[in-house]
């Protein structure tokens, strides 16, 4: 709750919610993404520095293959499906997918639990 009042009170953007790890990671509020990364990214430099931490921002999606896109930004994905409760992301090529991925299925697992926090989804699957 910290972390949140202190991002909203030094970039004016509203925030769902934050995830903590190796690095801090916020959902922001649709259509608030402009404000929270600020000109030429002075907000998020600004977070970076005040935390010593890294922060990655993820814009909120009420389409769930539009958030899930969002959360594995700035990989290039050809497509996101979905069938039932799985979602799965065609990765462009192997680097592409083994990125995705990552090492033991620490980023794949990382973007599922997020997305499983706002929509009902079984497990996500990379293609």
């Amino acid at each position: 709750m910290k972390l949140i009042a202190l991002f909203e009170s030094m970039t004016g953007a509203k925030i769902k919610d934050c995830i903590a790890n190796e690095k801090l990671i916020f959902i922001v509020e649709e259509n608030e993404m402009g404000k929270a990364i600020g000109r030429h990214g002075a907000n998020i430099k600004r977070i970076e520095n005040a935390l010593k931490k890294k922060v990655k921002l993820v814009e909120f999606s009420s389409d769930a293959l539009q958030f899930v896109r969002n959360l594995v930004y700035p990989a290039e994905v050809n497509d996101i499906k979905q069938e039932g409760g799985t979602i799965t992301i065609y990765g462009k090529d192997t680097a592409i997918r083994a990125m995705l991925i990552g090492r033991e299925r620490q980023n794949i697992g990382l973007v599922c639990n997020i997305a499983k926090r706002y929509f009902d989804i079984k497990e996500i699957k990379v293609a």
